[in-house]
């Protein structure tokens, strides 16, 4: 399944880095990543190589995440869920699928939800779940909490849903949630 990161231009972020296919030509003429916020620990990709190009460029995650990096030389920053932890961009902890994982709430535009490793969309196809082999011992017990999860999103403002896993759906984002989680 296509891999996904994405820039939030006015807040500077990019989420769940990796270095762009066209190279980091792609920044020119925009304002640079400033930080670059991790929706799950294991999704650090091209962190490194946005520190390389961007001086200063700091990384985030759930605090909860923060053991992943212990004892190597990756410096991040930790957040709860509830934080800012950008301008316009809030985190909201969806941990059923590990306990580091979140949703991020972006108000700019139309506003947007980007999710980490527990809602996924295969290309033109209908938002669901990872398969059960990744979703832990216990897949009903995780579906159920992440459905519980995505439904409280429903009291927020957006219509992008964002995937680190698989195709956005710019427009529509709404309704496609409030459906998928109502047959929850």
């Amino acid at each position: 399944m296509r891999v996904c990161s994405y820039y939030v231009e006015p807040a500077g972020v990019v989420i769940d880095p990796m270095v762009p296919d066209d190279g980091f030509e792609v920044f020119d003429g925009h304002t640079p990543p400033q930080q670059a916020i991790l929706t799950i620990r294991h999704h650090y990709r091209g962190c490194d190589e946005f520190r390389e190009r961007f001086d200063g460029l700091t990384v985030a995650c759930s605090a909860t995440g923060l053991h992943e990096f212990e004892g190597t030389d990756r410096v991040v920053e930790g957040f709860n869920g509830g934080d800012e932890v950008a301008p316009g961009i809030t985190a909201v902890g969806t941990d059923a699928i590990s306990p580091d994982d979140v949703t991020l709430h972006i108000a700019h535009g139309g506003g947007a939800l980007a999710f980490g490793d527990g809602l996924v969309r295969p290309p033109g196809g209908p938002l669901g779940f990872v398969p059960d082999n990744l979703i832990g011992d216990d897949p009903e017990t995780v579906k159920a909490a992440l459905y519980d999860a995505y439904r409280g999103l429903l009291e927020r403002d957006f219509d992008t849903l964002l995937f680190a896993h698989g195709e956005p759906l710019v427009g529509g984002g709404y309704a496609a949630l409030k459906e998928f989680v109502s047959a929850g």
